[in-house]
């Protein structure tokens, strides 16, 4: 195995190694099977770094000495190995010192000098040509001194690159540094805040345990026992021995207070290490790797600027030295003479001295200021280093103690057997008031279930008599054609037995107590949960239409998981054995509501202190205060839909009541004008006969003379009111009263007396009555007034010659004459014809009238039938409503669910979202192939860790495809690299070739030209 620096791409079989406090790295010759410890060996002395010093990691995993690099995956061409002196990590260890730049400093040439350098030319007797050497000279000069200059630019230039690369290094140490601290704060974190969770819960419930004993204990004091369950226990407080729970509350009581100092300083010590964490993680150094890199990369143009000028003093030179060699060949062409050439020199010299090699050296000196700017950055990055490592050590040390401190989760546990005794002081309560509910739930179930075998005792009875008839019926149509014999061979003749349904007695031992005593025997307090609202009757709240929200998410769950109430469920409402649906729909609800209680207690006395967050809590209750909300509108709207309904038939009945009492004083009217028009009549008429008329009997056959005086008050329900006072209007309220002539005036009694049947008859009005309805309490109060009808139990056409029922024996006893008394007879007959005409027409506008209101009282009926259907309407949807709302309870629960499930979903969503923007960033990110190969290297790490913590496949899958694509980037990377090298090299290679060519052009050039002269020397000698 051997070691070298590297600055390139490791092939595969190479283990590129990272020095973490100054950012060197080495390139290592091994395989699968070498052994940590070998590497480590081999480092020792390149590094300084002693054996026992070296902290070697990979990614987030630490290698372990004695094992292969196999088990690391190693060697591999992602995965690179970082090395951390832990002699540097202590807190008391000194600063590293200050970088060195070790360049080789690179002299220029001396100037040139002719004595020292003798040219042929020197003793040319022209000027011209014996200056030509001195350009020469001076263009190797000025070449060479610029070649000085630009090797010592490159060296220094190559020198801040690998700064630049070692800074990287850096780092790339200090970001896994950074990972694994924060790793080991995010497991000490979760465990820190699951332990609190758990502990203020716990804490929650173990300080109302402390503070409501004395409560607890007075409530099973005040609570006495079922009376047949009493012996020498009285109460719930005899099922304990108070004197030794006392004692344990003590314990308790010292004990919660001890370790909730305990909690105190741990969370004081966890503050700590969370704001030290929180101030560490952030740090990063003063001046990005990319600003520096950027820099470097500006600099660059000095490079080539030098390169360009290094190729015009090439050239320059060149062109001297071709000069040089035409003058001693004497080979010059017709239109360049050396006056020419030399005076073409001058120019090209001041070029050199005046622009040349002064922004050679502007360059240089450029490229120096970047070397001691590099420099000052790598010293503040070593530093940086240092104090982030020693902060690093120091944090993870306090990791460590806390670590240590989580001990606290065993002393939880052992908290829990202290509190057992409080516990059992906190669920005696509900356990008595949960047996209570269940024996109510067990009587009402055993009620369901004796009624649910009659039923189908009943249908079984009912299916057998449909096959007995369907049997007859069949030997009844082919009988006559079969003989008997042949059928009972058959075996046609056989009937189907009788089915009994018999049920063993059970459940005979269990107390004799309704739903009612519940809250009697065992209150809802002593449920021990928090009521919001006071207490109700049970059965007025089971059957109430509206139920607070916590109350009906209580319910629906209640029902839902009592597996023992499913076959209430399939219960009809039909009458069974002798009770009423109402009954069994009772008998149902009882069940379902003790099953609510027992579970509502057996919910625990924790069930206040469950783990729900607040979130979810806040979540769960809006979403209820939803439904209930949405479900009591709709309830509301409904019943304001039949308020208007009502309303609208009361204002019509209003509206009949109104024409009823605008009818009734129309009769009135017109019935008291018509008889003080008769009265009158009378007085003037029979003023002279007054004195005789009491000893005047009527001899009118099959009449009566009825006086009545009807006043009733009696209140009834709306419908019956109705039909009453319409009754009385119809004159159904024919009372007869003997004490109603007595109290008739006597003028009227001789007036009545003298008329005729038909006039009497006609002259009938019903009892005026005043009917108010009263919107609130829908009774109706009718009052009659005190009025006189007269009634006859015969017709005006079974009575013949009505003018004949004047008394006879008046005639006798008159004062008068004949004459005068037949005059006033006959003056008498007409006026009472006249008024007969007029009571008649009056008569027959009152069976008009009558007509109109039975009319209107059979419209009436209808309007209260409709109004009872409405109503039986509105029951049915409050049960369609009741119904709905359980749905509802169910979907909800539903929705609940599926809510949980795209809540994972989304998170997932999220995680992968956030994985694909990093993905995004990585593609995205500037810097050339390089820079994304390393971008996707660290995201490969980093989702590496995730899958550490949280264990998901599909990340793993991300992580995998990552890994992959960084490891093929990477190949391309350093493929693409190791092809620009080669071509530059080639570029290189190409170009020297290039001078080379040219040069050998010139010198074939200058050969031929020398031997062209040497032919015509020969030539001309």
């Amino acid at each position: 195995m051997s070691s070298s620096m590297t600055e390139k791409l490791i092939p595969e079989g190479k283990l590129l190694v990272h020095i973490a406090e100054n950012g060197h790295s080495f390139e290592l010759d091994c395989d699968e099977t070498t052994l940590v410890e070998a590497v480590m060996q081999t480092i020792e002395p390149v590094s300084g770094i002693h054996f026992n010093d070296q902290l070697v990691l990979c990614a987030d995993l630490k290698l372990l000495p004695q094992r292969p690099l196999s088990a690391y995956k190693l060697p591999s061409g992602d995965r690179d190995v970082f090395i951390f002196n832990k002699s540097r990590l202590q807190t008391n260890s000194p600063p590293p010192p200050p970088e060195q730049v070790d360049i080789v400093e690179i002299s220029e040439p001396r100037p040139p000098a002719s004595i020292s350098d003798p040219h042929p030319l020197d003793d040319a007797p022209d000027p011209a040509l014996k200056a030509l050497p001195s350009y020469e000279r001076q263009f190797r000069y000025h070449y060479h001194r610029g070649l000085a200059i630009y090797n010592r630019t490159l060296s220094k230039f190559d020198y801040c690159e690998r700064l630049l690369r070692e800074q990287k290094v850096q780092e790339r140490a200090l970001e896994i540094a950074r990972n694994n601290l924060d790793q080991h704060y995010r497991m000490i974190r979760q465990n820190y805040l699951e332990f609190m969770k758990r502990y203020k819960q716990q804490h929650r419930y173990h300080t109302n345990l402390l503070a409501d004993f004395d409560k607890d204990m007075q409530k099973l004091r005040s609570t006495k026992l079922h009376p047949a369950l009493q012996t020498a226990r009285k109460c719930l407080l005899d099922f304990v021995k108070e004197d030794n729970l006392r004692k344990s509350r003590e314990n308790c009581k010292s004990f919660h207070r001890q370790f909730e100092n305990k909690v105190v300083q741990f969370n004081q010590m966890f503050g700590e290490l969370k704001r030290k964490v929180e101030e560490l993680l952030p740090l990063r150094a003063s001046l990005p790797i990319k600003n520096l890199e950027l820099t470097i990369k500006e600099h660059q143009r000095c490079l080539n600027e030098q390169k360009s000028i290094m190729q015009s003093l090439s050239k320059d030179v060149n062109t001297v030295k071709k000069l040089v060699d035409d003058c001693l060949s004497c080979q010059f062409s017709s239109s360049l003479r050396p006056h020419d050439a030399v005076s073409a020199l001058g120019p090209m010299y001041d070029v050199h001295d005046k622009s040349h090699l002064p922004r050679m050296l502007a360059c240089e000196h450029a490229i120096s200021k970047l070397l001691d700017f590099c420099k000052d950055k790598k010293n503040e990055m070593n530093i940086f280093v240092h104090n982030y490592m020693q902060k690093t050590t120091y944090v993870t040390y306090h990791i460590k103690e806390v670590k240590l401190q989580f001990h606290v989760f065993r002393e939880v546990m052992r908290q829990e057997d202290l509190f057992m005794d409080l516990k059992l002081v906190r669920g005696i309560a509900p356990a008595y008031r949960a047996c209570l509910a269940e024996i109510v739930r067990r009587r009402a179930s055993m009620k369901l279930y004796m009624g649910m075998a009659g039923q189908l005792a009943e249908r079984l009875a009912t299916k057998r008599e449909v096959e007995a008839r369907r049997r007859e019926e069949f030997l009844k149509t082919h009988g006559l054609y079969i003989p008997e014999d042949v059928l009972a061979s058959m075996g046609l003749y056989d009937t189907p037995n009788q089915c009994v349904v018999n049920i063993a007695p059970f459940d005979t031992a269990l107390l004799d107590i309704d739903i009612h005593d519940l809250d009697h025997y065992a209150p809802e307090y002593l449920a021990g949960l928090p009521t919001k609202a006071g207490s109700r009757d049970p059965i007025s709240m089971s059957n109430e239409s509206s139920h607070s929200a916590g109350t009906e998410e209580i319910g629906v769950d209640t029902l839902e998981k009592d597996d023992s109430d499913d076959y209430l469920e399939g219960c009809e409402l039909a009458e069974i054995a002798g009770t009423s649906a109402m009954e069994v729909e009772n008998a149902k609800l009882k069940a379902k509501l003790a099953s609510a209680i027992a579970l509502i207690c057996c919910l625990g006395p924790e069930f206040e202190y469950e783990s729900l967050d607040d979130n979810k809590v806040n979540t769960l209750l809006k979403n209820a205060a939803e439904k209930t909300a949405e479900a009591l509108h709709l309830k509301d709207e409904y019943g304001k839909h039949l308020q208007s309904m009502l309303k609208a038939k009361q204002m019509q009945c209003v509206s009949y009541e109104k024409r009823i009492q605008e009818l009734e004083q129309r009769l009135s009217d017109q019935f008291s004008q018509a008889q003080k028009l008769s009265i009158t009549n009378d007085i003037t008429d029979f003023g002279l006969l007054a004195s005789k008329a009491d000893d005047c009997k009527p001899e009118i056959s099959g009449c009566e003379v009825n006086v009545l005086c009807i006043s009733t008050s009696e209140p009834m329900d709306e419908v019956s009111c109705i039909s009453n006072s319409l009754d009385a209007k119809l004159g159904l309220f024919t009372q007869q009263s003997s004490t109603g002539r007595e109290v008739v005036d006597e003028n009227v009694m001789d007036s009545s007396i003298m008329l005729n049947p038909e006039l009497v008859s006609s002259l009938q009005e019903p009892h005026r009555e005043e009917l108010q309805v009263g919107e609130k309490d829908g009774k109706d109060r009718m009052v009659g007034k005190s009025g006189i009808s007269f009634t006859n139990s015969s017709t005006a056409e079974s009575m013949p010659e009505p003018l004949n029922a004047l008394p006879c024996e008046t005639a006798a006893e008159l004062v008068l004459d004949s004459k005068v008394k037949g005059d006033l007879v006959l003056e008498l007959r007409s006026t009472l014809a006249e008024k007969f005409n007029r009571l008649s027409e009056t008569e027959t506008k009152l069976r008009d009238v009558l007509d109109e209101v039975s009319m209107l009282r059979r419209e009436m009926e209808m309007s209260h039938k409709l109004l009872d259907e409405s109503q039986m309407n509105r029951a049915h949807l409050e049960n369609c409503l009741h119904e709905a709302r359980e749905a509802a309870q169910s979907h909800r629960c539903a929705a609940d669910r599926r809510a949980s499930e795209y809540s994972a979903l989304h998170a997932s969503a999220v995680k992968m979202r956030d994985m694909f923007e990093r993905l995004r960033n990585c593609v995205y990110f500037p810097g050339g192939m390089a820079s994304f190969a390393d971008s996707l290297h660290v995201l490969a790490q980093t989702l590496a860790n995730s899958i550490s913590d949280s264990g998901d496949d599909g990340t793993a899958e991300f992580h995998k495809c990552i890994r992959v694509l960084a490891e093929k980037v990477g190949f391309l990377s350093r493929h693409c690299e190791e092809l620009h090298e080669n071509y530059t090299s080639v570029e290189a290679v190409n170009e020297r070739l290039r001078k080379e060519l040219e040069e050998k052009n010139e010198l074939v050039n200058t050969l031929n030209a020398k031997h062209q002269l040497q032919k015509q020397h020969v030539l001309i000698f």
